[in-house]
């Protein structure tokens, strides 16, 4: 897979008018989003805790949290916290999962996914195993 750039719109939910319209590398082996320090003081995110986390590199480092932040990609929308680290913007697994985006390897681009472009969809169940056994016969 190539390395895959996107716009995407950053804002302070707290203060709206602060935003900026940032290339992101998206990144699905990464799960959170990344923020250079630049972005995080321009936004004036507030530094909220640290997570210790595994690099790619196999390091561990603990690296501050930021936020609230709020990520706009097309008629996606999320809310989401940001390590502070490196010098782009990196968006992983989990803001591209809650925005429903996909990676089109064709295109090597993000994009919405196509199997629901007018609204994020996710997967929100109960555990089945539970469910069967409350509802089945057997547990009367």
């Amino acid at each position: 897979m190539a390395i895959v750039y996107s716009k995407i719109l950053l804002k302070n939910p707290r203060l709206p008018h602060l935003a900026v319209e940032v290339d992101a590398l998206a990144d699905t082996g990464s799960l959170y989003l990344c923020i250079p320090e630049h972005i995080r003081a321009k936004l004036q995110l507030d530094v909220i805790g640290e997570k210790e986390l595994l690099l790619a590199d196999f390091s561990v480092r603990k690296l501050p949290y930021a936020g609230p932040i709020e990520l706009r990609f097309k008629n996606r929308v999320a809310f989401t916290g940001a390590v502070v680290l490196g010098d782009e913007v990196l968006i992983g697994a989990i803001p591209m999962e809650d925005m429903d985006l996909v990676i089109v390897p064709r295109t090597r681009t993000l994009d919405v996914n196509p199997a629901s472009p007018d609204i994020a969809r996710a997967i929100l169940k109960q555990n089945r195993i539970t469910y069967l056994v409350q509802n089945s016969e057997v547990a009367q």
